[in-house]
């Protein structure tokens, strides 16, 4: 829906990645991240919306969390950082791969989406595969100011893993990229 205006770039890590490789100039990305983030938001307002008959019958502080953004299985914060940047350098490295393929018209947002589960399948048990800033970030921020009924904490010592976690591997998933493709 978005790829004609931003080449669907919902994702800061994705941008950086882009940018890094050039395949995206470094004067379009504070821009496109503001509008993530902000996107990120809104999504979270709508989760919001969607559950409003939940959150006075739910009295279970995380699982209201959980509805707007990522938690570990087990929290180890190495561990967790590490599958994030996994997970990211891949989904990074594949979508630099899939820009640089000739693929019939309308066929690259399925082999992306495909692309979205197996990360999910392969890595997401550990931390619940942020692989976006944004996703994580925007609705945490919607669940710490949006009125939830006994809501609890947003858990900001954890957001960092959601976060650069993300950042990171998709600045690894270029420089890989660059090293082993354009080198």
């Amino acid at each position: 829906a978005v790829g004609n205006i931003s080449g669907a770039h919902l994702n800061p890590a994705v941008t950086l990645a882009f940018a890094m490789d050039g395949a995206l100039s470094w004067s379009m990305v504070p821009g496109y991240i503001v509008c993530q983030m902000l996107g990120g938001i809104f999504g979270g307002v709508l989760v919001w919306l969607m559950y409003l008959a939940h959150w006075k019958q739910t009295e279970d502080q995380g699982a209201k969390l959980g509805v707007f953004s990522t938690a570990p299985a087990i929290k180890n914060y190495f561990a967790n950082f590490l599958s994030e940047i996994i997970g990211t350098a891949t989904l990074t490295l594949g979508l630099l791969f899939i820009g640089m393929n000739k693929i019939a018209d309308g066929l690259n947002p399925l082999i992306v989406g495909g692309l979205i589960v197996a990360i999910g399948l392969s890595l997401g048990g550990p931390t619940g595969y942020a692989i976006n800033p944004a996703r994580d970030l925007g609705p945490r921020i919607a669940h710490a100011i949006l009125p939830i009924a006994r809501k609890g904490k947003s858990n900001w010592s954890y957001a960092i893993v959601p976060v650069l976690g993300p950042i990171t591997g998709g600045m690894i998933g270029a420089v890989i990229y660059r090293l082993f493709y354009k080198g």
